[in-house]
């Protein structure tokens, strides 16, 4: 049964840039209640277009996306086409690096976790060495990061690892390192420091 404030949000959308109604856990819906939702939608409403999706499962997905840069607008080219983004190497390989570090930990610690590239030496006849430091508010912190002999950040360090050699299409050599500094998102200068332009609230 279609739900009645669902109805009243969506059936007037005349006038208005391009829609997309999406309909999630398709994967619960017998394939024929399924085509009687999306010919209602179709009738009664003014979206553009009506896709059933699996986002557990992740069918439909690509249809979105293909959906969505059906509808952008081309504009002009501002940077070379061999140019990802304005955006320095080095900022990259901390997302990343940063991007695993919530991947692996919990609670608290990411969020006390601040990623610097603090060298970054392309060599044409060798790996690119690259090293990182990771700072922390306490001790316990980065007892944590680093794990039992060292383990839990060999495991980080392997996986930012691949993910920048996969974005850089070229072998490096990775170094992480594990820094205290106390109540780093209290002290202003190194916020200022970091690029924030404040103190951090705490999570």
């Amino acid at each position: 049964m279609i739900d009645e404030v669902l109805e009243e949000g969506v059936g007037n959308l005349k006038d208005k840039p391009p829609t997309l109604l999406v309909l999630n856990k398709k994967d619960l819906i017998k394939p024929g209640e399924i085509a009687k939702k999306l010919e209602w939608y179709e009738k009664f409403t003014d979206v553009d277009e009506v896709i059933p999706v699996s986002a557990k499962y992740g069918n439909g997905v690509e249809d979105i996306k293909a959906w969505i840069l059906s509808k952008l607008p081309v504009g002009p080219s501002y940077y070379p086409k061999d140019i990802v983004s304005e955006h320095p190497e080095r900022f990259f390989v901390s997302e990343i690096v940063r991007e695993k570090i919530f991947m692996q930990y919990h609670r608290e610690v990411p969020y006390a976790c601040q990623v610097n590239v603090v060298s970054y030496k392309a060599r044409p006849a060798a790996k690119d060495f690259i090293q990182v430091e990771v700072v922390v508010e306490k001790n316990s912190q980065k007892i944590i990061l680093i794990g039992k002999e060292g383990r839990a950040l060999k495991l980080l360090a392997t996986a930012a690892r691949l993910d920048i050699e996969d974005f850089l299409q070229k072998k490096v050599f990775l170094k992480v390192e594990v820094k205290v500094k106390e109540n780093w998102r209290q002290d202003e200068g190194l916020l200022k420091y970091y690029g924030y332009g404040g103190q951090i609230r705490a999570m």
